[in-house]
């Protein structure tokens, strides 16, 4: 008889599953680049009117920049939970933290109504929304590489990755759409407040889909088995030997952490790069309009979220390391044509030049999914994925555009960013070339002992997880 992972489940119920993640991880990207458009837009004049404009838009950053410090720590306390109470309960409960937080920040009084207070509480909603999302990733990719179909696991969990460019498609159309409508006076009083309102919307789809779905069964079985280890056990037997999931993980799994940590360096560092440094680089540069800039980015999204199941499916085929490593080795090469594109001033080679890109970074982000989901134990799975995932970020993702910027200014040259690209695509290319293979891993194989040596570490054909 197949396993919990193996078998396939029916096909409208997995839809449902996918569909309850993607959600959530579009309503995260769908928040961070509306927060980050809003934070260079209007949040320094109505936060932080008291500073000069500079100031206003660097405080009004620092807020941003909050939820990026906040992330981690969502993620040791949702890991935690989800690996004892299970992916479901903590995936509702992130979607209303992440969710509601945005929706709250349409309803800010400004600084000219409550004065310093005003962004005390922006700061404070930033926080919340930074510690749901540090929990969100890895609970949405988790339902999804648990609820079956191990034989296209790597395509599956990948649907819940196209949300970063679902989400800035879908930020990035709708304040178009209302600068284009709204004069400026009126976005500045009133129109900027309706994208975060809107994020209520989603939360009532997401909540509607994700209540609908059940509880993960490798999970679920997991726990069962647990309990029955523990209705076994004497007081005094029982006493440690249920560990903490983020203890187990950090005893058992440290190897992985570390892999995971350095496979996210050329994914995350590129990504930002890519779309949200070129804003600056191809305007200051290459004399290109920011309205230029962010078009080719618009168009090479809609490309990324195409080709990002494309990516998943082919590492059903061959392997979660070998797309990952291509997509790491393609990044680090594409920097120099990157920038020597921008370079031209052409709209054509600009678009080329994203488009390429966030291919290539695609056969990074597709597999991840599974790729993290296979290293570690159902019981400390949710910990594990989300503490590699995020702690990367902090050191990967958040400062990469302050990197970049930085050195186009002491340098004023694109060498020294592409050196730094490539930098971080050589020490995911260590990474994950010191891990093992992890495609034929079979997600329900729970039953393994607290001491098994971590999953970097095993044999490529291993299948317990």
């Amino acid at each position: 008889m197949a396993s919990a992972s193996t078998a396939p489940p029916p096909p409208g119920n997995l839809k449902r599953i996918v569909a309850a993640s993607l959600i959530g991880t579009t309503i995260e990207w769908y928040d961070f680049f509306l927060y980050g458009s809003a934070a260079a837009l209007v949040f320094n004049k109505l936060f932080f009117p008291d500073s000069d404009p500079l100031v206003g838009t660097l405080l009004s950053f620092l807020t941003y920049a909050v939820g990026f410090a906040a992330r981690p720590i969502g993620a040791l306390v949702f890991g935690h939970y989800g690996d004892r109470l299970g992916r479901k309960k903590l995936l509702v409960l992130s979607l209303l933290l992440m969710g509601g937080a945005t929706f709250a920040i349409g309803l800010l009084p400004t600084h000219a109504t409550i004065g310093s207070a005003a962004p005390v509480l922006l700061t404070v909603l930033r926080l919340v929304q930074g510690f749901a999302l540090g929990g969100e990733w890895g609970g949405a990719v988790l339902l999804v590489s648990e609820h079956g179909d191990a034989r296209r696991r790597g395509f599956w969990a990948s649907w819940p990755q196209t949300g970063a460019p679902a989400g800035q498609l879908l930020a990035t159309g709708v304040l178009s759409l209302l600068t284009a409508v709204l004069s400026d006076s009126a976005f500045g009083s009133w129109g900027w407040r309706i994208p975060f309102l809107l994020s209520g919307v989603l939360v009532i789809v997401g909540l509607w889909i994700r209540l609908s779905v059940d509880e993960s069964p490798v999970f679920k079985q997991a726990l069962a088995q647990a309990e029955a280890r523990k209705s076994t056990r004497t007081a005094e037997t029982d006493a440690g030997a249920e560990k903490l999931p983020l203890v187990s993980v950090m005893r058992h799994h440290w190897r992985d952490v570390l892999v995971a940590m350095g496979a996210r360096m050329a994914e995350n560092i590129s990504y930002y790069v890519i779309t949200a440094f070129i804003l600056v680089y191809a305007t200051t540069s290459a004399g290109v309009s920011k309205q230029t800039a962010l078009n080719a980015v618009l168009i090479a999204s809609a490309v990324h979220f195409a080709v990002i199941p494309g990516w998943g499916a082919l590492s059903d085929r061959i392997g979660r390391r070998p797309v990952y490593l291509l997509g790491a080795a393609g990044v680090g090469l594409w920097m120099f044509p990157f920038f020597s594109l921008i370079d031209t001033g052409g709209f054509g080679n600009l678009l080329l030049a994203v488009t390429v890109g966030l291919v290539l970074h695609g056969a990074m982000y597709a597999p991840q999914a599974a790729f993290f989901s296979e290293m570690f134990a159902t019981r400390m799975r949710y910990s594990g994925a989300s503490i590699g995932a995020q702690f990367a970020s902090v050191a990967a993702g958040a400062p990469a555009p302050l990197i970049a910027t930085a050195l186009l200014d002491s340098y004023g040259s694109s060498t020294p960013i592409a050196l730094y690209v490539i930098g971080a695509a050589v020490l995911t290319l260590i990474a994950v070339g010191v891990a093992k293979e992890t495609r034929h891993r079979d997600l329900a194989d729970v039953d393994r002992s607290a001491d098994a040596e971590p999953a970097s570490a095993r044999p490529a054909d291993a299948h317990t997880v």
